[in-house]
């Protein structure tokens, strides 16, 4: 199996907060950009594009990246389309990730109910031009932290994230960890347990009222 499908897999085991819980220092786009599409969950290594006020760029990274591969688009957080329905039904043909655009994007009564995962900061019917070629494959600001090309871009209905795709499967094991350790609380719960059973929370607050080292944690 490619390492991108079992990353995959096993992303889907999990969810972009527990990657966050295993890992504060994880790279989370900015909650401005929000899913547009049917689909919010993204799991795909970056193409990146860097262009501003103009698409033609965007439609290059379409028609070049690798199926599966994920459009991320710095576009400056400017309120211009640099997407619509046409690259959607591009990028579904053939079969992109996803598309994420630190800009504009339109063509709602499509997109709305597209399969393809895309996010954007804006809508506006507002287009750019096509007319600078802009720059592919190096490294961008999309939602104020940096991606390379070939990072992988992770989102679900809580959010953006991308990952050093070296660290992939580490990281993911401990998200795992973290899920498996959230369901054993949940268990508890549903079973009338109130959260000071499920952790250590009055240990916890005598510890940091000291001025100790303490961290919260499940029992």
């Amino acid at each position: 199996m490619p390492v991108h499908e079992e990353l995959l897999e096993r992303f889907l085991a999990v969810d972009t907060t527990a990657i966050c819980d295993a890992d504060k220092s994880t790279r989370v786009l900015h909650s401005a950009i929000r899913p547009r599409s049917a689909n919010p969950r993204i799991f795909g290594p970056a193409f990146t594009v860097r262009c501003r006020d103009d698409f033609l760029a965007v439609l290059r990274a379409v028609e070049s990246a690798e199926p599966g591969a994920v459009i991320v688009v710095d576009g400056g957080a400017r309120e211009i389309a640099l997407g619509g329905e046409l690259f959607a039904r591009g990028a579904l043909v053939r079969s992109l990730g996803g598309i994420v655009v630190d800009g504009g994007y339109r063509d709602m009564s499509y997109v709305s109910g597209c399969p393809l995962p895309v996010y954007s900061r804006f809508v506006t019917p507002l287009a750019g031009t096509a007319s600078k070629l802009g720059e592919l494959q190096v490294p961008v600001t999309c939602g104020g932290v940096t991606v390379n090309p070939g990072d992988l871009v992770l989102a679900d209905d809580e959010g953006l994230v991308v990952v050093d795709p070296g660290r992939a499967g580490a990281l993911l094991d401990a998200a795992l960890a973290v899920k498996n350790a959230e369901q054993r609380v949940i268990g508890q719960l549903d079973g009338g347990a109130t959260l000071s059973d499920a952790f250590n929370i009055a240990a916890h607050v005598d510890a940091v009222g000291r001025g100790e080292q303490s961290a919260l944690a499940p029992r």
